[in-house]
C-alpha cells in the first residue's frame, strides 16, 4: 500500500501563506493607528466671561466697625428713705421729661416740711422783737436812761436770732427738697427699663440717718452715706450714638474735612452713614460731633463719634455697625467687580483678554471698595477686558474664547453720572 504525503505538504504551504497576509493586515492596521494618533487635533480654548471696567462719578469713603450707644443714660435711685407707694409707668415704654415714673411715702416728709416752716415763722418773731427792743434801748441810751451793757444785750439778741432765721430756713429748703425727692421723674425723654422694685418695698439710702446738714433727723441721705436703692433705668435712643475707630493712616483723609480731629471750635457737620447687620446699603445718615484728643498707642486708632436720629426707636444701644464717612470731592473713576481682582506678593492684579483673544495679566492700583466694586485707580483702561469667571481656567499667556457678561455690558451702557 502506497502513502500520499504531497498533499498535506500543499496544506501546510497554504496555512503559512494565510497566516503571512493575516500578519501584514495586523502590521498595516498597527501602522494606521499610529499614524492617526501621531497628529491629534489641537483642544478649543476654554471659555471665560470678561467685562468692561465701569466710569461712574464716585465719592471716596472710609469704612469702619462700630457700636450704637445711647446719648444718654440714668440710673433711677431712691434719694430718701420711705415706703414705694406708686409706679406711674409699664415696664419698657417711652416716657418723657418730667414725667412721674416712682412715688415715696409723703406723709413723714410734708410733716417735717410744716415743722420747718414753724420754725421759721419763730425765727422770725424772735428777730423782729430783738430788732424792736434794740431800737428802744438804744433810744433810751441815748436819753441816759438806760445802760451800755443793756443796748449791747439786745444787739447780740437780734444777731443771734439773724443767724437762727437763716439755719430755719436753710432746714425748711432741705425739707422741702426731701419732699420733692419722693416723686422721682423721667430726667430726659427716653425708653425706661423694668422697674427693679415693687410697690411696698422699703427704699432709700443703705445706711439712712438724718440729714447731716441740717442736723434734724429727717430722714434725707446724708453726704457719702451709701449707694441709694436703684429704682429703674432710663436710656436716651434718639438721638444714638455711634462710636467707631480710624486708623491713624486715615487721619489725614478726615484732616480738614470735618475741623473735629484740630478741634476747631466751627466744626462743622460732616456726613455719616452707618448700616446694621441686617441691613445690606447704609440707609441711616447722621453727622461726626466727636474726635478722641491722642490717638491709642496700643491700637493706632483714632475714636470718632457720629450722632444719628432715631425718632422711630428702630436702632437699639449696643448694636453693631458698619460705618461710612465720605472723604474728598467726588471724582471720576474706573470700578471693576471684586470677583476680578487677585492679590499676590506682587499685589493687586486682573487677567484681561488682549485683541488676539489671549490673556494678560494687569498689575493695578485698587482704591476703596465699594460695595461689590473695587476702585481702580491705575493700570486699566475703559475698553479693557477683564476677566470676572473663568480666572482658574486662564493663564497669562494662553488663548480663550471670551463671552461679554452680558450684566455688566448694560451696565456700562447705563452708568450714572452721579455720586455712588
Amino acid at each position: 500500500m502506497k502513502r500520499r504525503i504531497g498533499k498535506p505538504f500543499g496544506s501546510i504551504q497554504s496555512a503559512a501563506a494565510t497566516g503571512g497576509m493575516l500578519f501584514a493586515a495586523l502590521l498595516l492596521l498597527v501602522g494606521c493607528g499610529e499614524k492617526s494618533t501621531a497628529n491629534p487635533a489641537p483642544p478649543a480654548p476654554p471659555k471665560v466671561t470678561v467685562s468692561r471696567p465701569v466710569r461712574q462719578n464716585v465719592t471716596y469713603f472710609l469704612e469702619a466697625t462700630g457700636n450704637t450707644q445711647s446719648a444718654k443714660t440714668a440710673q433711677l435711685v431712691a434719694r430718701v428713705e420711705g415706703v414705694l407707694e406708686e409706679v406711674f409707668f409699664r415696664d419698657g415704654e417711652i416716657v418723657e421729661q418730667g414725667q412721674l415714673l416712682f412715688r415715696i411715702q409723703q406723709g413723714p416728709y410734708e410733716a417735717r416740711l410744716r415743722q420747718a416752716e414753724g420754725n421759721v415763722q419763730a425765727q422770725k418773731a424772735r428777730l423782729e422783737h430783738a430788732r424792736t427792743e434794740l431800737a428802744r434801748y438804744a433810744s433810751l441810751y441815748r436819753q441816759k436812761a438806760a445802760s451800755q451793757t443793756v443796748v449791747d444785750n439786745w444787739r447780740y439778741q437780734r444777731d443771734a436770732a439773724k443767724a437762727a432765721l437763716t439755719a430755719a430756713e436753710a432746714q425748711r429748703d432741705l425739707a422741702r427738697l426731701d419732699l420733692s425727692y419722693t416723686e422721682v421723674s423721667a430726667p430726659f425723654t427716653g425708653r425706661i427699663d423694668r422697674r427693679l422694685v415693687d410697690p411696698g418695698n422699703l427704699v432709700g439710702p443703705a445706711t439712712g440717718g438724718g440729714n447731716a446738714a441740717a442736723g434734724a433727723g429727717n430722714g434725707a441721705p446724708a453726704p457719702g452715706s451709701g449707694p441709694s436703692t436703684v429704682l429703674a433705668r432710663i436710656t436716651q435712643i434718639d438721638p444714638l450714638y455711634v462710636y467707631f475707630n480710624i486708623s491713624e493712616t486715615d487721619i489725614a483723609s478726615l484732616t480738614g474735612v470735618s475741623g473735629l480731629i484740630e478741634g476747631r471750635a466751627n466744626a462743622g457737620k460732616h456726613p455719616v452713614f452707618i448700616g446694621l447687620a441686617n441691613e445690606k446699603s447704609y440707609p441711616h445718615e447722621g453727622f461726626l460731633d466727636f474726635a478722641a484728643a491722642e490717638v491709642d498707642s496700643q491700637t493706632g486708632t483714632l475714636l470718632m463719634r457720629a450722632v444719628f436720629p432715631n425718632a422711630d426707636g428702630k436702632m437699639l444701644p449696643g448694636q453693631y455697625a458698619r460705618v461710612k464717612v465720605p472723604v474728598g470731592k467726588e471724582k471720576s473713576a474706573l470700578l471693576v467687580p471684586k470677583v476680578a481682582l487677585s492679590f499676590d506678593q506682587l499685589g493687586a492684579y486682573v487677567l484681561v483678554v488682549n485683541n488676539a483673544n489671549q490673556v494678560e495679566r494687569r498689575n493695578v492700583k485698587t482704591g476703596p471698595a465699594r460695595d461689590t466694586q473695587y476702585i481702580i485707580e491705575g493700570g486699566l483702561a475703559e475698553n479693557d477686558r477683564v476677566i470676572v469667571n473663568g480666572q482658574m481656567r486662564a493663564q497669562p499667556g494662553s488663548r480663550v474664547a471670551p463671552e461679554m457678561e452680558a450684566s455688566a455690558e448694560k451696565a456700562a451702557d447705563k452708568a450714572p453720572g452721579g455720586a455712588s
